[in-house]
């Protein structure tokens, strides 16, 4: 398997930024979106505190971790930033964090 890999990690939230609960099964709805789409993701379910600043608003969130391991092409990479916009639109966030990285699959 001598591929070239990228992992995207999206930090999906709890809660909407005011505070109330994104329901479930829209958290459910977003892995789906990946699964469908790639065959397949990992939800980690525990929760990540994350505290920030935006406008002299201190916020708190709590997430969960979503994961994928794709092949490095560039389409690929349009897929996942075409996600991040969706979601972050329908999740109702000033933000939302996704990082990617070079991994080596053995």
């Amino acid at each position: 398997m001598r591929k070239n890999w990228r992992r995207y990690e999206v930090m999906l939230p709890l809660q909407f930024n005011d505070g109330s609960e994104i329901p479930v099964e829209l958290r459910s709805e977003a892995v789906l979106d990946i699964a469908l789409h790639f065959g397949g993701a990992s939800y980690e379910a525990q929760s990540v505190e994350g505290h920030w600043i935006h406008n002299g608003t201190h916020y708190r969130d709590n997430h969960a971790k979503l994961v994928i391991d794709l092949p490095e092409t560039v389409k690929n990479r349009r897929w996942m930033k075409a996600f991040k916009a969706r979601w972050k639109e329908r999740l109702q966030q000033l933000e939302l964090w996704m990082v990617s990285y070079r991994i080596e699959v053995e």
